[in-house]
């Protein structure tokens, strides 16, 4: 499964790709595929804390300034979206970018495993906007939405995941269970680009399945 997230990735065609790992199965499995794995400390709390421990290693002159954290449950992941999480970055002041997707299936609106994404928009047209919270509820409270399933997908700026990984956790954060919300208690700017479709997450027996049966028969 890493070895296709890794393949996505690379399919992206937006700059180096590493896999940051802590288990050295997974290493094994994407060197030999072609791939570059970076080995991190195995009991860091998440995935931000080992992209940044990865990236220092790999990049310790800080060529690049930007990073995608592409989590390694997403296999049947849209090249497109990987690239479109960058555009948020062309405002200066953004810090950190991420990805939603507008909610039409009504059940997502109260489903507490659908993480919403409350986004300011400049207008109904705009497909980039401000992020003022994240949440397991439904919010807005208003059933006529628009309300929006966020995708764990997110773009830093360097000296942002810089900042990130040494703050403590947030109030908020432990309260929803939500990472992102550190970010937003500190004061940094998370801006969102809308997208039309949802990556599967593979978190159980039955997403490996689905996905399987959508890859191209015998990739697997």
């Amino acid at each position: 499964m890493i070895v296709h997230v890794w393949r996505r990735a690379v399919e992206a065609d937006i700059g180096p790709v590493l896999v940051a790992c802590g288990d050295e199965a997974i290493a094994e499995a994407v060197t030999d595929a072609g791939g570059t794995a970076i080995m991190t400390d195995p009991n860091l709390p998440s995935g931000s804390d080992r992209i940044h421990q990865a990236l220092n290693y790999w990049d310790a002159d800080s060529a690049y300034d930007a990073i995608v954290n592409v989590q390694g449950d997403l296999p049947t992941i849209d090249p497109n979206l990987i690239s479109t999480v960058l555009d948020p970055f062309n405002e200066a002041e953004v810090d950190i970018t991420t990805l939603a997707v507008e909610i039409t299936d009504e059940r997502e609106r109260t489903d507490p495993n659908v993480v919403k994404a409350v986004i300011a928009m400049a207008s109904p047209q705009a497909r980039i906007g401000r992020a003022l919270y994240f949440s397991r509820a439904t919010v807005p409270s208003s059933s006529g939405g628009p309300h929006y399933h966020h995708i764990g997908l997110y773009g830093f700026r360097r000296t942002a995941l810089d900042r990130f990984v040494d703050l403590p956790p947030g109030r908020l954060e432990t309260l929803e269970r939500l990472e992102q919300l550190r970010a937003l208690e500190a004061g940094m700017r998370i801006d969102v680009a809308l997208v039309d479709t949802i990556p599967l997450g593979v978190d159980t027996p039955a997403d490996l399945d689905r996905a399987q049966a959508l890859m191209v028969p015998g990739s697997w």
